[in-house]
C-alpha cells in the first residue's frame, strides 16, 4: 500500500470525526473511556466486519482517541458463509487496518455449516472474540451497534418474553465477567452513520445477506419496523432507544435493591424471608441469581421456574428436581440445592481363592 493510500484512510477518519464529534457518542461510554480503571487503561479491541457501522466505529476510535492508537486492536471474523464475498471483506479490513496502523487479528470459522443459523454464527464469532481478548490481555471490546439495533433487538426479545434485563440490551456499557462491552454509537441512527460516511466519501463492505429474509433480525428490519413506523407516525427508533434507557435504569434499580437485601447467603442458601412481601420482580431476580450460583444444577424450563418461584414465595415446603445431580429444596424460609446421593455399588465377591 502506498503512502498516498495510507493518507487517504487517515484523512477519511479525520473527516468522519468532524461530522460525528466525540460529543455525539454515548455519554456513558465517554465516561468509561475517561476512567482510570485497568480495563479502560488497557488495550481496546474493536469488532470489525468491514460494514458501515463497524468501519465508522473503528475510524472514530482512531480519530477521537489518538493516544490509544498504539494499543488499539481490530478483530475480524470470517464466517466463510459467502464464499468470495467473505474473503473480499477480510481483504478490505486488512487494507483499512494496515493503512491506519491498527493491528488486526482475523479468525476463520473452520467447522461452519453452510446452513448455519444466526445463533450458531453469533456463538462462533463471540468464541473467537473471547479467545482473542484472552490472548491480547484486553478487557474492553467495542461494537458498532447503533439505534436501529436497539429497536430490532427489543422486538426480537419481546417475542420471547424477556424482562427488563433483556429489553435493556444492547447496553452502552455492559460488563460481562471481567470484560466490558462498549457501544458508543447507540446515540446515532443507521441512516445518519451512512450519510456521514458518504459525505466523507468513505467506502464500506455490504453483506448482501442483510437484505434477505432468512434471519429473524432481517425480517424485523425489513418487514416489521417500516410498518411500525407507519402505524406510529413518529420516530420509533428514537422511542425504542429512550425506552431502552429507562429499562436499564429500572433494571439497575432492581439490582441495587436486591444487593441491599442480600438474600443469597453462604453455601448457596437463598434466604426467602427477606423476599416475602416484596415485589415479585425482586424474588424472580434473586431466584435467577441463585440458579446461576449452582454449578451442578441442570436446565429448568420456564414453567418449572415459575412453579419454583411460586412455591418459594408461598413458603411451601417443596423439593423439585434440577437435573440428575440434585434438587431445589424449599424449607424453613430458605432455598437450598441438595445433591443426589449416589449409592456406591459394592462389588460382589465370587469366592475367596484363585482357580
Amino acid at each position: 500500500m502506498t503512502k498516498n493510500q495510507d493518507n487517504t484512510w487517515r484523512a477519511r477518519g479525520r473527516s468522519l470525526a468532524e461530522l460525528l464529534p466525540k460529543a455525539s457518542l454515548h455519554p456513558s461510554v465517554l465516561n468509561w473511556a475517561d476512567g482510570r480503571t485497568p480495563a479502560a487503561r488497557g488495550r481496546w479491541v474493536a469488532a470489525f466486519s468491514g460494514g458501515a457501522d463497524s468501519l465508522a466505529l473503528l475510524l472514530l476510535l482512531w480519530a477521537h482517541w489518538p493516544e490509544r492508537r498504539a494499543r488499539l486492536v481490530a478483530l475480524h471474523f470470517n464466517h466463510r458463509l459467502r464464499g468470495a464475498a467473505a474473503d473480499a471483506d477480510e481483504r478490505f479490513c486488512r487494507r483499512v487496518c494496515r493503512s491506519l496502523g491498527i493491528r488486526l487479528q482475523v479468525g476463520r470459522w473452520k467447522n461452519r455449516r453452510l446452513e448455519a443459523s444466526e445463533a450458531e454464527a453469533r456463538a462462533a464469532r463471540f468464541a473467537f472474540f473471547d479467545q482473542a481478548l484472552h490472548r491480547i490481555g484486553a478487557r474492553a471490546l467495542w461494537f458498532g451497534h447503533q439505534q436501529d439495533d436497539i429497536a430490532e433487538t427489543m422486538l426480537m426479545r419481546l417475542a420471547r418474553g424477556s424482562g427488563t434485563a433483556g429489553l435493556a440490551a444492547p447496553r452502552p456499557v455492559h460488563r460481562v465477567g471481567v470484560q466490558f462491552r462498549l457501544r458508543p454509537m447507540l446515540t446515532l441512527k443507521k441512516e445518519e452513520i451512512v450519510a456521514r460516511l458518504r459525505e466523507s466519501r468513505i467506502p464500506w463492505r455490504e453483506d448482501v445477506t442483510n437484505a434477505g429474509q432468512t434471519f429473524f433480525r432481517n425480517r424485523i428490519r425489513h418487514q416489521v419496523l417500516p410498518l411500525w413506523q407507519q402505524a406510529a407516525g413518529r420516530d420509533i427508533v428514537a422511542g425504542a432507544a429512550l425506552a431502552r434507557e429507562r429499562l436499564e435504569e429500572d433494571d439497575s434499580a432492581l439490582d441495587a435493591w436486591l444487593k441491599e437485601l442480600r438474600p443469597l447467603k453462604r453455601k448457596g442458601v437463598l434466604n426467602l424471608a427477606v423476599l416475602m412481601q416484596r415485589p415479585r420482580a425482586l424474588a424472580r431476580r434473586a431466584l435467577h441469581r441463585w440458579l446461576l450460583a449452582q454449578p451442578l444444577a441442570g436446565e429448568i424450563s420456564r414453567q418449572g421456574f415459575e412453579d419454583l418461584l411460586t412455591a418459594a414465595l408461598a413458603g411451601q415446603r417443596t423439593r423439585r428436581s434440577l437435573g440428575c445431580n440434585g434438587f431445589a429444596v424449599v424449607r424453613d424460609s430458605t432455598l437450598r440445592f441438595e445433591r443426589v446421593r449416589h449409592r456406591r455399588k459394592r462389588a460382589r465377591s465370587g469366592g475367596g481363592g484363585e482357580s
